[in-house]
């Protein structure tokens, strides 16, 4: 049984680990991987940490020493510290493909962690990702349960980090200044050769104040100082630390003309009223970044939908050169299905003429469900658009089940 708060990727968890060799837990930092693994599993699993430098030297020094004195079942926790292991732990799984859930590992950092892993464990290990807490999982402690405006507010103002909301008297600004700045001296330090952390900081505040806008690389280059080449890299970086969510163009050729450059939204809400210096629920709820916070909350709610069912965020948008536009279009069971988010408690109507407008261009075989998320007290429906409070949102079992 899982101690502490329960998270909604504990079950597809406890489904995957007895189905394979090895499963790789990863996501952002403090979005609560080895509590929850050791929340699971540690009845089983040995826990080994590959941050401590001892152990971290010992595996790199003799990595086939280190794994015979540290057998499975085991957790290894920061696994992209001691990549050489890998080789090592695909030759142990290989040596009995029958045994499961034997080796299980957390890593923080996407790029040079699946490398490894799909070159050393293709086909043996499951990967899956955490992110931080979803809605549906506030624990109450820090924000009341989320179920009218005012409490959408202060849960996008107190943010999702699972460790803010298990200790409800931490800092959150003082906090969420530290996390910054650690992301910023070993993540990206690690990830990239970013010669001045200024400069990427100022990419950071920009892409938070304009979070869910098109990216435009040329005008981001020229409001940070640099090349477009490298804001391009630092995105790169910024999505495989899971900073960033970045929404392709969706498109096909049903004769409009369509804009097909990505929307890229800062993934949790609360480092957007941090790095905006947004600090009251009023600002929240009607100052000029009030409409963004909340379209960065539905993407980042919609994110982890996906990825508590293992499935990577797959997120698109849908803008004509007219102007008509849909925030999200997500694609399941074969069927495209047309999502709005509005910072609302009166939806209207016409707050559902671009979904609308989306769903009458697919023809009919192709054509889903049109969703307008928003903070409603109530579900209903407007011309076939179903209203939803984004509480409900979060509450969906699934993407699948919220678009049935």
């Amino acid at each position: 049984m899982q101690t502490g708060f329960p998270r909604r990727l504990g079950a597809t968890l406890e489904r995957l680990v007895p189905q394979f060799p090895a499963l790789v837990l990863t996501g952002p930092r403090q979005s609560g991987k080895t509590f929850l693994l050791r929340a699971l599993f540690g009845h089983s699993h040995a826990y080994v940490p590959l941050d401590d430098p001892v152990l971290r030297r010992f595996a790199y020094d003799d990595p086939q020493a280190f794994l015979a004195d540290h057998p499975p079942p085991v957790i290894f926790d920061e696994i992209q510290a001691a990549p050489q292991l890998l080789p090592w732990i695909k030759a142990a799984i290989d040596r009995d493909r029958d045994a499961r859930g034997r080796f299980l590992l957390t890593g923080s950092q996407s790029f040079p962690l699946m490398a490894g892993v799909s070159e050393s464990l293709a086909g043996r290990a499951a990967i899956v990702t955490l992110l931080p807490l979803s809605v549906c999982e506030n624990p109450a402690s820090r924000v009341p349960v989320v179920a009218a405006r005012n409490e959408v507010a202060s849960w996008m103002l107190a943010g999702a980090w699972p460790e803010l909301h298990r200790f409800p008297d931490l800092d959150t600004r003082a906090w969420s200044g530290s996390y910054l700045q650690t992301y910023l001296e070993r993540d990206v330090r690690t990830l990239a050769n970013v010669g001045n952390l200024r400069d990427f900081e100022r990419l950071l505040g920009l892409l938070a104040a304009h979070s869910g806008g098109i990216l435009n690389l040329a005008s981001l280059a020229r409001d940070v100082g640099v090349a477009p080449n490298t804001v391009k890299a630092w995105l790169s970086v910024l999505e495989a630390s899971f900073q960033v969510l970045v929404c392709p163009a969706w498109y096909e050729n049903y004769g409009r003309r369509l804009i097909k450059s990505p929307k890229v939204y800062l993934a949790e809400p609360g480092l957007i009223a941090r790095l905006t210096l947004t600090t009251t629920t009023d600002q929240i709820l009607h100052g000029p970044l009030a409409g963004t916070l909340f379209e960065s909350l539905v993407a980042s709610e919609l994110a982890k939908l996906q990825t508590n069912q293992a499935d990577p965020p797959r997120l698109y948008h849908w803008r004509d050169v007219k102007g008509h536009e849909v925030d999200f279009v997500v694609e399941v069971g074969g069927r495209v299905h047309a999502i709005e988010a509005k910072l609302t408690s009166s939806p209207t109507s016409a707050m559902g003429e671009g979904v609308r407008r989306f769903l009458e261009l697919l023809p009919d075989a192709r054509r889903g469900r049109g969703l307008l998320v928003c903070t409603s007290p109530e579900e209903g429906r407007f011309s076939g658009v179903r209203v939803l409070p984004v509480w409900k949102l979060s509450a969906a079992p699934s993407l699948e089940a919220l678009l049935a």
